[in-house]
């Protein structure tokens, strides 16, 4: 296996084209076909879907009627088979074909000198400007058949669904055009049936408007199949006699583009992007509902015959051709960040404001450290107690400062407590903790400086236990501040500590996203200049615990140095959880991201300074420690989530929801995936 190489991590390369067309000269067409198949081929593209009817022109209308014309189209395609066994490509062509006295418009199937199968159109459209029924017999009930094509007898029909023998996933279906228009096409019981790429070979003229609707038929088949789509229509050298034509070609993949073209090109183009595949299959998998479905509607009458073929995977290094963003859970698109953004504060708000109402209890205790986390759950807060039409002074933030509290975060949260007009009071700590540590006969108790676990939680269990004896004096509701990154590495006292709230608003907001949050919440004024000043300075902040004193050089304890960066712990988590990739796929498709920080698109607003990249060795190195953490000895604390609402769609921890696991598991079979496939350098 290459590391290096997309076949190598489920990925198959897919091209949608669109040719030059001349109308009625088939050999010429199979040029321009096999032109682009070429290129296809130097850039290792393993399928490539064509315009409908493209070897013989679309708008050629009773030609179409004519023998000469469809016994050239039988000879390009005769050519096409045959210069196709010096291509890797499977090439998928669109050619009028007859068969029993009837013509059909089809798809035919071309792979290494092998016409795989032909695929008829099912759905033939009479209205309006168009009258393919005038030449063209519907495939509707075409099954079990074969055909003789180009001097070959291949399989027939609409029942037909392609797959590679030696490439798990590599499973593709075929429709035409107006198929994908009406309800219930065929690539729906194509997807039912496991193709997990659907194709649609289509000419369709273009009219103002259509491109968009095309667009969103492509990204619905996608996302409601679980399957990626391939689209290409007919572009330069249709006839304009009485219609226009676009060359609109894209591909999705679960309703997202991956790649399209130029519309109105004025020579051959394509797209080409690296497709998911195995990401796909997992989808459905992990779906009960699909498999319902297929068992609904794939009854008698309605099943597949399979083709079989072999493919020979590229062994090379090659580009992924597909962008992978940076934080799965922070799109780049500005508007989808903003969208994002609005949405995630919002159902946080909701759900807090439900579980307020619900308990009756009108005060909140809140531990403010003047970090991300805590920032952001105030924020919440203060929004819900507005919306309630409660003051604001029923939110109780305590502020508790320890042996290694610094006063930028200490300043930052009172100002942060007085800028949002909450009920603020100041906890020393040390006391405290000084008795228990001399209790537990702790060696820093008696001078020594010995900063460890203990040392640590101690500190977080008292705030805890603080706010708990607070919310029940005070008839309060204690409010969870741990966030979905630190969920997910069990960065958190365990019981009477940060672990425990009675209601927990960031449990399913990665640490990458609260972040971009702030910013938002900065952005949208919706605070005085001020307060939002004071957010920016705690964005500033190193992310630290500040449990254990500065060293010698006067360097703040930092979480990231301790478990690692939350850049590459969030993109872990997405893809683990969210799809269940393997680890050498998550650290192939990681150093993708994050090899180059000047490439690529950053989310908005996203500060120069803060911008990094990670090699090879570091992303394997963090990602060990994050399987660690995530199987071996952090599921015993998830097991016992406090609530909270989900937020976006790989993310939630709670044994209640997206993810319930043994609490006495272990990572060891996730480590030596890693470690196996994962190259060092």
């Amino acid at each position: 296996m290459n590391f290096h190489s997309p076949y190598s991590h489920g990925f198959i390369r897919g091209a949608a084209c669109t040719p030059v067309c001349e109308l009625g000269d088939p050999d010429f067409n199979a040029r321009a076909t096999l032109d682009l198949a070429r290129e296809g081929h130097a850039r290792s593209v393993a399928l490539m879907v064509f315009p409908e009817l493209g070897i013989s022109g679309y708008s050629i209308d009773d030609l179409l009627g004519q023998d000469v014309l469809l016994d050239a189209v039988e000879s390009a395609l005769a050519t096409i088979v045959e210069e196709s066994k010096a291509l890797l490509p499977v090439l998928l062509v669109g050619a009028p074909l007859r068969h029993e006295g009837r013509l059909f418009n089809c798809a035919v199937v071309i792979h290494a000198g092998r016409i795989l199968g032909v695929v008829p159109k099912t759905h033939i459209p009479n209205y309006r400007e168009f009258y393919e029924k005038r030449w063209f017999a519907s495939g509707r009930s075409v099954r079990d058949m074969m055909i003789s094509v180009a001097g070959q007898s291949v399989p027939f029909g609409i029942d037909l669904q392609f797959a590679a023998e030696n490439i798990r996933d590599f499973i593709f279906h075929v429709e035409i055009c107006e198929d994908v228009w009406l309800p219930a096409p065929p690539s729906d019981f194509g997807a039912m049936a496991g193709a997990l790429i659907l194709t649609n070979l289509s000419a369709s003229n273009i009219t103002v408007g259509k491109a968009e609707m095309r667009k969103l038929l492509c990204a619905t088949q996608s996302a409601r199949n679980f399957a990626a789509y391939l689209y290409s229509a007919a572009g330069p050298g249709e006839s304009t006699t009485d219609l226009a034509w676009d060359g609109q070609a894209c591909i999705y993949e679960l309703g997202d583009l991956l790649g399209e073209t130029e519309r109105f090109p004025a020579g051959p183009q394509m797209c080409v992007a690296d497709i998911d595949v195995e990401r796909l299959r997992l989808e459905r998998m992990r779906t009960g509902t699909f498999n319902d479905a297929a068992t609904l509607h794939l009854t008698a009458g309605k099943t597949f015959r399979r083709v079989l073929f072999d493919f020979e995977r590229p062994q090379e290094t090659l580009v992924l051709e597909r962008a992978i963003q940076r934080y799965p859970f922070v799109p780049s698109d500005p508007k989808r960040l903003d969208q994002d953004c609005y949405e995630t504060f919002n159902i946080q708000v909701q759900g807090l404001m439900k579980r307020l109402k619900s308990t009756g209890i009108k005060r909140l205790c809140i531990g403010i450290s003047g970090g991300l986390d805590s920032t952001h759950a105030l924020l919440v807060a203060a929004k819900a107690y507005d919306q309630l039409g409660w003051p604001r002074t029923d939110i109780l933030g305590f502020t508790m400062p320890g042996f290694a509290t610094g006063d930028d975060t200490k300043s930052n949260a009172w100002a942060l407590m007085r800028g949002m007009g909450i009920t603020a009071e100041e906890v020393d700590i040390k006391p405290l903790a000084t008795q228990l540590l001399h209790d537990l006969k702790h060696p820093f108790s008696g001078g020594e400086p010995v900063y460890d676990v203990t040392f640590e939680n101690v500190q977080a269990g008292l705030r805890t236990d603080f706010l708990f004896r607070a919310a029940n004096q005070r008839n309060a509701l204690v409010l969870g501040t741990g966030d979905l990154s630190e969920i997910a590495l069990g960065w958190s006292t365990y019981g009477v500590g940060d672990q425990m709230s009675h209601y927990n608003v960031n449990a399913s907001v990665p640490k990458t996203l609260i972040q971009h949050l702030i910013r938002w919440v900065i952005e949208a004024e919706s605070f005085d200049d001020q307060t939002n000043a004071t957010l920016q300075r705690i964005l500033n902040t190193l992310i630290s615990p500040e449990l254990v004193p500065a060293g010698a050089d006067g360097a703040m304890q930092s979480t990231e140095d301790k478990i690692g960066p939350y850049d590459l712990h969030d993109f872990t988590l997405y893809y683990l959880t969210r799809f269940g990739l393997k680890p050498s796929k998550i650290a192939y498709m990681a150093l993708q991201a994050w090899k180059d920080a000047g490439a690529g698109a950053w989310p908005s607003h996203f500060p120069e300074e803060k911008k990094r990249q990670f090699d090879l060795p570091v992303i394997k190195r963090w990602m060990e420690t994050f399987l660690f953490r995530f199987f071996t000895i952090s599921q015993f604390k998830r097991s016992a989530s406090p609530n909270g609402p989900k937020v976006t769609s790989g993310g939630s921890l709670s044994p209640r929801g997206d993810w319930r696991a043994p609490s006495d598991g272990n990572g060891r079979i996730w480590i030596k995936e890693l470690k196996d496939n994962v190259p060092d350098a």
